[in-house]
């Protein structure tokens, strides 16, 4: 879903700044190049493909303050307080912080109106069915991490989706996004057709066009 339907061009200016407003000086450059590390140190702390989000005692909140934390070892900075994750965690949760690609609208919009039936498979938390409606993203079934128990590209949280939406023959299923194992190689396992979207930054794509040879099949 990030770097498929949508993307957050600010993410590394936000972190700065919030950081700085708790007396943990930084730029935005230096986090963009750390951020990475920090997700994928993360999800090395879980094991079996499970959220990672409710995986720590605390749930979702504690991740984000145990994430932002690693961030800031990784800048020697001092430990972040409470309240700068929790400032983090609501910046992020809401619209203003995200941008939808802008072919994304008139795709969904052309496939609801040839008959599919959309849904959405995250690795995510909590926020996520709100933040899709802020942005005015609607789906059929939304599916995510933190409720499903286990990440991409483990066989449950597609299949989560597929009956959500009721269909039994994953084979009628595509799956579209930007990663090869989480996206393609996790749909493909349970038998779902998939497509990898690959983006720079805001280069235009079609979206429904790159479908349109899987829903002649």
């Amino acid at each position: 879903m990030l770097g498929t339907l949508l993307h957050c061009p600010r993410r590394a200016e936000i972190h700065a700044e919030v950081l700085r407003r708790h007396g943990l000086p930084t730029s935005a450059s230096a986090v963009r190049e750390r951020l990475p590390m920090v997700w994928q140190d993360m999800a090395c702390l879980t094991r079996d493909l499970r959220d990672r989000h409710t995986h720590f005692p605390g749930g979702e909140r504690a991740f984000w303050h145990r994430s932002l934390a690693r961030l800031c070892r990784y800048l020697d900075l001092a430990e972040p307080s409470r309240f700068a994750s929790a400032e983090l965690w609501n910046r992020f949760a809401h619209a203003d912080a995200w941008s939808v690609f802008p072919d994304v609208p008139d795709a969904l919009t052309t496939l609801r109106a040839a008959g599919l039936r959309l849904g959405v498979i995250g690795n995510w938390d909590h926020r996520l069915p709100r933040l899709l409606d802020e942005l005015g993203l609607r789906f059929d079934a939304v599916i995510y991490s933190a409720a499903c128990g286990v990440e991409k590209p483990h066989p449950r949280i597609f299949r989560s989706c597929l009956e959500r939406l009721g269909v039994a023959d994953p084979r009628r299923a595509i799956h579209i996004g930007d990663r090869m194992l989480e996206d393609v190689e996790g749909a493909e396992a349970i038998g779902m057709r998939a497509l990898r979207v690959e983006r720079v930054g805001e280069r235009d794509l079609d979206l429904a066009h790159l479908l349109r040879p899987f829903l002649s099949c």
